[in-house]
């Protein structure tokens, strides 16, 4: 009979996240249960239930797990732009990636359709957090720090909206399918030689 390798509770909650972004990502946040988090990583649902309390809860810690990795990305991407070693393009790759590719714009919209909004809580947190971080090293005025929230509501609404239905939508008006990037990269632009 062979045993399992006994897991810290944070080795065990770190794995399970891991294991619903992946499954987030590949199946899509329907497939994100506590019973098939639980097989992928070799763990009971019982397990699961002790460190996340629910399947809400599980994916409000994956919302929160998703936010810390998706914006640290995208801040060190905002950090090296204006550090001159990066683009306003690479910020809205990043951004637009994550709610793509990394399954936060699917998260987003299946917490919404079940009624778990407070699940977004950490995402919006983590971005609020993470603009008023980069608004605090360029000493602001006033009026840059609402140019720059008002840039971060609309490249994650872009985001979020292209994950969702841009591919389909740009393809429909006869565009290519990075138009919404684009469009967000000359907003941000635009942005930026306003404010230097």
């Amino acid at each position: 009979m062979a045993t399992r390798k006994r897991w810290s509770p944070e080795e065990s909650r770190t794995a399970a996240l891991e294991a619903a972004r992946r499954l987030l990502i590949e199946t899509g946040p329907q497939a994100v249960t506590l019973k098939a988090v639980a097989g992928m990583i070799g763990r009971t649902h019982a397990n699961l239930l002790h460190h996340f309390g629910s399947a809400s809860g599980l994916q409000k810690a994956l919302a929160q797990h998703l936010a810390q990795t998706v914006c640290e990305t995208i801040g060190d991407a905002v950090k090296a732009s204006r550090a001159g070693l990066g683009s306003p393009r690479d910020v809205v790759d990043l951004t637009f990636d994550a709610f793509d590719k990394e399954g936060a714009g699917a998260l987003a919209s299946w917490m919404l359709v079940t009624g778990n909004e407070d699940a977004l809580d950490p995402i919006v947190e983590t971005i609020h957090k993470l603009i008023d971080e980069i608004a605090s090293l360029a000493a602001p005025t006033p009026d840059d720090i609402r140019a720059l929230h008002e840039d971060t509501l609309t490249l994650v609404l872009l985001a979020l909206g292209d994950a969702l239905m841009g591919h389909a939508l740009a393809r429909s008006l006869g565009l290519p399918e990075h138009s919404a990037r684009d469009r967000a990269e000359q907003m941000l632009s635009s942005s930026l030689a306003e404010r230097s």
